[in-house]
């Protein structure tokens, strides 16, 4: 069994997700070596209880995942793992990868510029003319457009970029046998058929659940460099979508409302939170100005962009902290900033969302391009 053989076999087993595998390939090596090791070595190994580890040796010796791989070779569907070079390198780098992505279509390296539109499944009109709106500027300035294929304003995302030529990943929340919902069976045919990529991380024949939707959030959001929220209440499911994203260190993007519409009371919280409020395309790419090619039209200094929210007394110790000492883990930023983990952990919330400071994997943090301190420093400049 060769490394990619050994994550799909991986995926296929009950009960054993990234984060286990994660662990057990940084102890042992290689995901081949989970198969070759003896039993003690998995529960040995950090990270790996042992519920787990007995899970995993059980399911070891019966799995094989040449029917799956060669099912979906018959229908063209790839699979992608992290030992591919292929696999996207922004969804590697959060803190629990899919073991396996399963391709119907094609990524492009492109698609690393990609920004997540989500919002709610039961949209007003002006939601869904304004997700599409938005997400057809996105494909005209050359980032592909990420959402989850849901009914409401994902349909209207993908159908943005779809229309403006551009390319459109559909993350579900299921194999790729079951399409939810069947009616946006003819959509994800268009986007698989040259137009961006239908995606999952689940096997073929995995059904819908209540807990695979919440589970595939993460991977729209690794996908992305920021997420948008076009309409939402406060229950919906794009607050997940969105703390995901925050804890993965992108950006996030609010449309406002009618104040008497219960889709706006999301995008209003996260708007007084700090996600920066969006009106037309331009107040996303002024975010990522450094992309855009000069003479699109779309690109504008990020000197023009309104000026962050002034910060607290304890924000700004944390800030000065971060440029004073660049890239650190919480641990650290707590004794430089003189204050105790549950505060940092409240006041970094909000400095994500204000765009001062950025959450990385391994409880690392690190303050955002730009980011302009009340010292009148500004923040790093790296990508």
């Amino acid at each position: 069994m060769d490394e990619k053989a050994a994550y799909i076999a991986l995926n296929l087993m009950e009960g054993v997700g990234p984060v286990t595998v994660g662990a057990l390939v940084k102890a042992l090596g290689s995901a081949r070596a989970i198969f070759e090791c003896a039993p003690g070595a998995l529960s040995g190994a950090a990270g790996v209880n042992r519920l787990a580890a007995a899970r995993l040796a059980e399911q070891r010796g019966r799995i094989d995942p040449r029917p799956e791989m060669e099912r979906a070779f018959d229908e063209g569907i790839g699979i992608l793992t992290p030992a591919d070079p292929e696999y996207p390198k922004q969804l590697a780098r959060i803190y629990d990868p899919p073991l396996a992505l399963y391709v119907r279509g094609r990524l492009e390296s492109g698609d690393g510029r990609a920004l997540g539109v989500v919002g709610t499944r039961h949209a007003s009109m002006y939601g869904r003319e304004t997700a599409e709106r938005l997400s057809r500027g996105l494909a005209q300035a050359g980032f592909s457009v990420v959402s989850g294929l849901a009914r409401g304003i994902d349909t209207a995302a993908h159908r943005g970029a779809l229309k403006a030529g551009g390319r459109t990943l559909a993350v579900i929340g299921s194999g790729l046998d079951f399409l939810y919902p069947p009616e946006n069976k003819e959509l994800a045919g268009e986007i698989a058929a040259g137009h961006g990529a239908v995606l999952s991380e689940y096997p073929l024949a995995r059904k819908p659940d209540k807990a695979t939707f919440p589970m595939r959030n993460r991977i729209i959001s690794g996908l992305s460099m920021g997420v948008l929220v076009v309409e939402a209440n406060l229950t919906s499911g794009a607050f997940h979508t969105v703390n995901q994203a925050l804890d993965q260190g992108r950006s996030v993007f609010a449309v406002p409302g009618r104040i008497d519409s219960p889709g706006a009371r999301g995008p209003h919280q996260l708007i007084k939170s700090g996600a920066r409020l969006v009106e037309d395309v331009d107040d996303i790419l002024q975010e990522f100005e450094f992309l855009i090619p000069p003479g699109t039209g779309n690109r504008k200094r990020a000197e023009d962009a309104p000026p962050r929210p002034p910060l607290l007394p304890d924000e700004a110790r944390i800030a000065g902290a971060l440029e004073e000492e660049g890239e650190m883990d919480l641990d650290q930023l707590c004794r430089l900033a003189g204050l105790g983990a549950a505060r940092v952990g409240s006041l970094l919330i909000g400095l994500e969302m204000k765009r001062v400071v950025r959450m990385l994997p391994g409880r690392r943090v690190e303050l955002a391009r730009n980011a302009v301190c009340e010292t009148g420093g500004r923040g790093r400049q790296g990508v």
